[in-house]
């Protein structure tokens, strides 16, 4: 962020990281678990082409993707993050849908640890992140938000690829659409 660029306010800064934190838990890991749970057992791993990343890949891409920038990058823990790793899981290593979910969960609740200490004056530090210097703290957030949007998007589309069916994530029934992807399917 440029420094002639006005800073947030107390106010601005808070619901900022409010929402960040409420996509994070409250939007995106209900509808990636409402995935899972639609998933035959082996499917977490099913590829659509030889190029192609599973689900698997993509819930190990996304914990790795939020420890790094946020737990480590922001919160200063210490960076162990293999990404190739993410990407190349032999079979015989492979985590089942729970173990992934737990991870997920897990890495989510340090995120949201590290983001509810956050102040409008921390948005502006600057850290070094994945080698580039000079990301503000505000910078690393978004940069969560959208990755963790666009990866749980393709989880969708993965998933009703796999399945073939609607995931049920809003209701009609009253003429106005009613999320309910923190219902229990």
């Amino acid at each position: 962020m440029k420094t002639d660029v006005p800073r947030p306010d107390e106010q601005t800064a808070h619901a900022f990281l409010a929402h960040a934190r409420h996509l994070l838990s409250a939007d995106y890991l209900p509808r990636i678990e409402r995935c899972l749970a639609a998933l035959a057992p082996g499917d977490v791993w099913w590829c659509a082409a030889p190029a192609a990343n599973s689900i698997g890949n993509l819930l190990q891409h996304l914990a790795g993707n939020a420890r790094q920038w946020i737990v480590a990058g922001v919160g200063g823990a210490a960076d162990v993050r293999q990404r190739d790793s993410e990407f190349a899981q032999p079979e015989a290593t492979r985590l089942t849908a729970l173990e992934l979910l737990a991870h997920l969960r897990a890495t989510l609740a340090e995120v949201d640890g590290v983001l509810a200490g956050l102040t409008a004056a921390s948005l502006h530090e600057t850290r070094t992140i994945q080698g580039r210097a000079g990301v503000t703290v505000l910078e690393a957030v978004f940069h969560v938000v959208e990755h963790f949007s666009m990866h749980t998007g393709q989880i969708i589309m993965l998933t009703k690829l796999r399945t073939g069916r609607d995931l049920a994530f809003y209701d009609f029934t009253s003429g106005e659409p009613r999320t309910t992807w923190n219902e229990v399917k």
